[in-house]
């Protein structure tokens, strides 16, 4: 499982053999079943979790509709935490849960901090992996501003394919911002063109 880590790393930074398996040394291994949580709301994140293997759903519940709220989605080779719970070692305001049977790879927030001071260029991998993250969070702020809940669609479809096969679409539909029944109305309109 370590293998995977050491490769997403590898794709953004140099690593020797040493630095390799000193890395995999602070990483542990979680595997949660299809319901379980990650992370719940008023809970504080101990640990940053990369996904091996499954798909994870971050939401929190609107207080007005009591209706949950997806803010992101996790699966293969992606990252799931909250982010600002995990820095301030906070209360997180939101929660994660699995969809499915997920295979993680966590750090401690103690550990995390040794490993970047032993192997200071992660310090550049975890900065890429920040940047794309809010690089992305900008790019659907600004979708959700200037699309129709089609065109999302249709955008969410061409980038994230492997996330529209794995997960359910009342679930999508949820990140979108739209009613699982106009989602179905799309798809059939988007299949009969």
């Amino acid at each position: 499982m370590k293998e995977e880590l050491i490769k997403s790393i590898s794709k953004h930074i140099g690593l020797n053999s040493k630095e390799e398996q000193l890395i995999k040394t602070f990483w542990t291994e979680k595997t949660l079943e299809k319901g379980d949580y990650l992370l719940r709301n008023g809970d504080t994140c101990r640990t940053d979790n990369f996904v091996v293997e499954g798909a994870l759903k971050a939401f929190y519940i609107n207080p007005e509709t009591g209706k949950e709220e997806i803010l992101y989605f996790a699966i293969e080779n992606w990252w799931a935490t909250d982010i600002e719970s995990f820095q301030k070692q906070s209360p997180s305001i939101y929660n994660i849960q699995a969809l499915e049977k997920t295979r993680l790879l966590q750090i401690h927030y103690n550990s995390f901090q040794e490993m970047l001071r032993q192997v200071p260029k992660l310090e550049r991998f975890f900065r890429i992996i920040l940047e794309n993250y809010l690089g992305s969070l900008q790019k659907r702020i600004i979708l959700n501003k200037t699309l129709d809940a089609e065109e999302r669609y249709l955008d969410f479809l061409k980038n994230y394919p492997k996330i529209a096969m794995k997960v359910p679409n009342y679930l999508i539909a949820s990140y979108l911002g739209v009613t699982a029944e106009f989602l179905s109305r799309m798809r059939k309109k988007i299949k009969a063109s």
